[in-house]
């Protein structure tokens, strides 16, 4: 079995019904009626979307199922920002659908988790979207209001978050330049769509920033992962994906539109989604939300999970030896890990994380970011103070609580935006 069909099989296990591959969109006419009558469909509407809209539109109506709003109705914007929460909801309120479609990225499958969300409790419970953030809120206000949101088809259209899989939301308030995050069972999507092909035409840059997203999934999850059957699935899961990612990436640097590249992105990504719902991510991600008007998602935590690496390296010992395996296997790590330990070990394997960064032209310190200031390190280091984003804080496998996170998480930013791993403060 190759690395491939492992992918493929490990998916197949854990979400029986998930329409996954290359060309698999059509089937999406026959899962779609069990829904309803009555669907509103979210997709972008540039002329880059015209295609795969039309195609959702023939599938809908071949289910017999009818289009609320006369047509598509626009998407999120990027980062999902909170407005379009909010707008989106307004949607769902006056056309009463039976269930939603909506097609895009992490953004645009988060921000209607939120919309439907609110739509279900708002009335009842409260209007305002800062009351879901944090953990089980969506689903202690159903619990409140009797009511629950109606289904959610996800056709994801870009190889990163795996929001199509996943009980994650991430909304955006812009003029704060903060990610929040809703973390809940409820908003996990009643029916993922993948098909690989649709992420062909999409930008390199975009590309690159999904699988940084997707390798941060596998392994912020495997550091924090215990000894036993979490633990093992958790490394499959990573060795899995990173080495599709480390195989396949710089292919599609050179052939942006090698479909079987792109099938493997996809399912890489897709084992990040995996991941997510088993584990939890921890300081890369956290770091990450902070800086969302200078980088993208994944970018972000491609930068930074090099330096958390080092910090939780003397607890992390026997996951930095299996992943950095997969690294030496492609060239990104020449020394003998067997031989290495503590720290010393963290430092090689981040080493050969940035290695492989820069192999695609992917930046590997926070001052290669256009924009990056003292602003977004405090914003950091505020986030961490964020009683709706403590997950972040206690999934680290050096478990930091928001008294401590100044003392060590201004090290690892100061680190990171020098390019130095000799400034990450370890704890003692």
């Amino acid at each position: 079995m190759n690395t491939k069909e492992k992918a493929q099989e490990l998916l197949r296990a854990w979400k029986p019904g998930y329409i996954f591959g290359l060309d698999v969109l059509p089937q999406l006419e026959g899962a779609a009626k069990k829904f309803g009558k009555k669907a509103l469909v979210i997709s972008g509407v540039s002329a880059h979307w015209a295609d795969l809209n039309k195609s959702l539109l023939d599938i809908l109506k071949k289910a017999g199922v009818e289009v609320a709003a006369g047509g598509i109705v626009p998407g999120a914007k990027p980062n999902a920002p909170r407005e379009d929460v909010y707008r989106l909801e307004t949607y769902i309120l006056h056309h009463k659908p039976d269930f939603v479609v909506v097609a895009g990225g992490g953004s645009g499958i988060d921000c209607v988790k939120g919309a439907i969300a609110l739509a279900a409790s708002g009335g009842a419970v409260t209007p305002e979207i800062d009351s879901y953030f944090g953990m089980g809120a969506v689903s202690a206000a159903y619990q409140k209001s009797g009511k629950k949101g109606i289904p959610l088809v996800a056709v994801q259209t870009s190889a990163s978050s795996g929001a199509h899989l996943t009980k994650y939301a991430n909304i955006t308030d812009i003029a704060a330049g903060q990610k929040k995050l809703i973390v809940d069972e409820a908003v996990v999507p009643a029916l993922p769509v993948f098909d690989y092909a649709l992420t062909c035409s999409m930008p390199l840059p975009l590309t690159l920033d999904g699988i940084f997203d997707g390798i941060a999934h596998v392994f912020e999850v495997f550091c924090g992962a215990k000894e036993g059957a979490a633990f093992d699935k958790a490394a499959e899961l990573a060795v899995t994906a990173i080495d599709l990612v480390l195989e396949n990436a710089p292919v599609l640097v050179k052939e942006p539109h090698n479909r079987a590249a792109r099938e493997a992105a996809g399912l890489a990504t897709d084992l990040g989604g995996y991941a997510i719902m088993i584990g939890g991510t921890s300081g890369a991600h956290l770091t990450s939300f902070s800086l969302v008007d200078v980088a993208a998602h994944g970018t972000a935590c491609g930068i930074m999970n090099p330096y958390y690496a080092v910090f939780y390296s003397k607890a992390i010992q026997k996951q930095l030896k299996i992943t950095g395996a997969v690294f030496a296997k492609h060239g990104f790590i020449s020394e003998n890990l067997d031989s290495l330990s503590g720290r010393t070990l963290g430092e090689a394997v981040a080493r050969g994380m940035m290695k492989f960064a820069q192999s695609i032209g992917a930046p590997v310190k926070l001052s290669d970011l256009k924009g990056f200031s003292e602003t977004h390190i405090k914003r950091a280091l505020n986030a961490a103070k964020d009683p709706t984003l403590e997950s972040k804080l206690k999934n680290m496998p050096v478990p930091l609580t928001p008294a401590l996170a100044g003392a060590y998480m201004e090290p690892v930013l100061r680190a990171a935006a020098a390019g130095d791993l000799a400034l990450v403060k370890e704890m003692a």
